[in-house]
């Protein structure tokens, strides 16, 4: 599994609950709006599955409150944690059972630095070479993560497929996701299932390329939380992403230094 996880995603970067939804969504519907990220494959997509994409972000906390996020924290499949700075591009990413292991890097420009095995690398093709890893790692882990919002990003096409059941039994609404020119894998295809009683990604397929029939596995995505102003959900059945946060606040040195820190005291 531990290869699986990492090469299948290395791209990255609505059904209302009822008839008569209560006013204050509807009002903030229509104060809160989600157009899409310079580069979305309009040409390519269908009006339902963007709405369906809008409603998501709706209750996902909006898309003021997820531009707003700042800095999100998190722990990929007890491997590695991962501090990111959403303002600035600036992400730290120190490998869980290896505090040797340290790589910042400013996703936006490809700049950092690199401690590996105790020793900070100097020697600019080795220290380019371990930043592509970085930023391959977090293309990948934040995807995981925050995938719902990313539903109109850049080099997506998004249509809507249907209704369909769960793995759960729950019946759901599903999209589907191709992607053109964008991030390592972009021959990737995902199948977003979004409950309508809640209007939440619930589970998702993966195919390892948009022409395959069967999915290569399928994943929950459940236990949403509150995090700061948005929702985040950390279980995907077989494994888990943990130490999750939102912080208003992070020291500029964090995104600085090759030293271990503890991040309960962030």
């Amino acid at each position: 599994m531990r290869n699986f996880l990492f090469f299948f995603c290395l791209l990255f970067f609505g059904a209302c609950q009822n008839e008569q939804a209560p006013a204050t969504t509807t009002d903030q519907s229509l104060t809160d709006a989600n157009p899409p990220a310079n580069g979305f494959l309009a040409e390519a997509s269908d009006e339902k599955a963007m709405a369906i994409a809008d409603s998501v972000m709706l209750a996902m906390g909006g898309r003021k409150n997820w531009d707003r996020t700042r800095y999100i924290g998190w722990t990929f499949f007890n491997r590695r944690h991962l501090l990111w700075d959403k303002k600035t591009g600036r992400v730290r990413i120190s490998m869980k059972d290896d505090s040797t292991t340290i790589y910042q890097i400013n996703i936006k420009d490809d700049t950092g630095k690199v401690l590996q095995e105790g020793v900070a690398l100097s020697e600019p093709d080795s220290v380019a070479k371990y930043l592509d890893r970085a930023k391959s790692i977090w293309i990948n882990d934040a995807y995981w993560l925050v995938m719902p919002f990313k539903l109109k990003d850049s080099g997506v096409a998004l249509k809507y497929v249907g209704q369909d059941t769960m793995m759960g039994g729950k019946d759901a609404e599903v999209l589907e996701l191709t992607f053109r020119e964008v991030g390592k894998t972009p021959e990737n295809k995902y199948l977003v299932y979004i409950d309508p009683a809640t209007n939440l990604v619930s589970q998702w397929d993966f195919f390892s390329t948009a022409a395959d029939k069967e999915a290569r596995f399928s994943t929950p995505w459940a236990d949403y939380e509150q995090h700061g102003n948005i929702l985040l959900s950390g279980n995907r059945g077989r494994g888990s992403l943990t130490d999750i946060a939102v912080y208003d606040e992070i020291p500029d040195s964090v995104f600085q230094s090759l030293a271990p820190i503890d991040i309960s005291s962030l």
